[in-house]
Parts: structure tokens; sequence; C-alpha cells
């Protein structure tokens, strides 16, 4: 079945917050070399724990006001309270961000179960809904092309994509995928289920070996054969490894684009030099 969309293809990026403070003016010097890409909009993600969100909204600033790029702040709920949620849109509309990607975010390590069971939002689903009726961001949500790790099957999945829709989402940006056929799939289906949310495909070049551990086991995304391969092949020799790696994304992104994506979201690492070769390519 092939997908026509409506909007022209967009091209955008997501940058993280630096852990370490002596390394945040550096971000600016980043965001500098990812503005003359000219992407659609920037995602910024949100920090693990809870001072970052304040380097979320000074970055998304920076990118919505210096350089005048739609930014997209990450915003996580399972350790917030709704009055944190709404001091956080402030925050925002004070530095004229009007995006954010609402997302449930990862469980922070201080919080007891009792605290958890007892949290505000129990899914981003409910956060969106709440964001919907409380403030007036333009909202996009997470989809997760092979299901989310803790979700035991993908139409049980896609039941929780179809409230993120109904509770007001605007748009989709999915978890990373290294086989399109995976993705093609899972929009089908989302397509059948009634998911009329433009859907964005979240693409992350694997530039070294260790990569495929760290990032991805985090992820839950599946290795394919192809890329496997590269990875045995290349793995020891970081300079081969990088380019063959930058291939493997250029031809993973061309194809999608010929099928017909409603939006590319590449997954920088803050690499603009990577992210240019990439964006050069395609």
């Amino acid at each position: 079945m092939t997908h026509t969309s409506h909007y022209k293809q967009t091209l955008s990026l997501e940058v993280f917050p630096p852990k370490k403070e002596d390394e945040f003016e550096a971000v600016y010097e980043l965001l500098n070399k990812f503005s003359v890409l000219k992407p659609e909009f920037i995602s910024v993600t949100y920090g693990a724990g809870g001072s970052n969100s304040k380097k979320t909204v000074d970055i998304a600033s920076y990118i919505q006001n210096t350089l005048h790029i739609p930014a997209l702040a990450h915003m996580t709920c399972v350790g917030n309270k709704k009055e944190d949620i709404l001091s956080v849109y402030e925050e925002l509309k004070k530095a004229n961000v009007s995006k954010v990607l609402a997302l449930r975010g990862d469980r922070p390590k201080y919080m007891s179960d009792e605290q958890f069971e007892s949290r505000d939002f129990a899914h981003a689903s409910d956060m969106i809904g709440f964001l919907k009726e409380n403030t007036d961001l333009e909202i996009a949500a997470a989809c997760y092309p092979e299901k989310h790790p803790e979700s035991f099957s993908l139409e049980a999945d896609l039941q929780f994509l179809k409230l993120k829709q109904e509770a007001g989402a605007d748009s989709l940006i999915t978890q990373m995928f290294f086989d399109n056929d995976d993705f093609y799939n899972f929009r089908d289906k989302a397509i059948r289920r009634g998911i009329t949310l433009p859907i964005h495909a979240g693409i992350m070049p694997i530039t070294s070996a260790k990569q495929i551990g760290t990032t991805i086991s985090l992820s839950g995304s599946s290795v394919p054969k192809a890329l496997a391969d590269i990875i045995a092949k290349y793995g020891d020799n970081p300079d081969d490894m990088r380019k063959a790696g930058i291939d493997y994304c250029i031809r993973q992104i061309i194809d999608l684009k010929q099928v017909g994506v409603d939006g590319i979201h590449i997954y920088s690492m803050n690499k603009p030099k990577t992210t240019a070769e990439i964006v050069e390519a395609i």
C-alpha cells in the first residue's frame, strides 16, 4: 500500500543538553553548525533528573530566538506533577517556544514504588490531554515501529498510539529503527487503526561499534543483518566504520523518501559533521 503524504517531506534534527556544566557553551557552537542545514525544527531532549528542564528550555530558546528555527522541547511526565508541567510550560512560553514532544520518560531512580503508582500522569497520553486542555502548545508524540520495550505486542502499542491521537497530539516521531520494512509495516498498521497524524521517521547514524551496545540496547530497536554485517566487518576500524555507517544511514533515508515519508528526524548525537554529510547526500 503506498502512502501519499499531504505534507512536504521535512527534515529535522535532535540534539541533547551536555551532561557537564562546563560543556554548556559548546552546545551553542554546535547549534550554529546545525542551523546551516536549515532543518524544519530541532528537538532538544530532556536531560535525566529535574535540574535539566532549565537546560532544555535554555537550549530551545536559543534555537527559537537566536537561530529562528522552530524548537521542539522534550517534556517528560513520569516524575512531574501537574503544577510542575504547568511551570515548565510557563518557562517555554517566556522563551517563545510553542512545540513540545510529550513523553512519559524513564522512572527516576529516587522514585519509590508508592510515588510511581500515585503519579499524576500514568502515560504520555494523559499528559497530552492535560496539555491540550491547559496550554496552547503544539504537541508531538513518540511512536515505536518495533513496539515500546514494555509493551507486550504491537497491537497493544497501537492502541496507546490511538489514545495519543485522541488526546490531541499533532504529529508523531518514531523511535530509531534500522530496517525500513519495520517502519512500513508499522505505518500500514497505524493507518488501518485510523491513525492519521504525520509520522516523522527517526533515524540514527551508527558510526561506531560501541553505539550498538549503549544506544540501541536502551531503545529496544533491533539490528538487521545488513547493519550487523557492517559492524562485524568494520567495527575495529573507526574510520571505515564511520564511512560505512553513514552510507547505511543515507541509503535508509533515500529509500524512505522515495516511498514517501512525512518527515525524516535525524538523531544527531550532537555530531554536526556526520549530520551534514548525511543531509548533503540526501
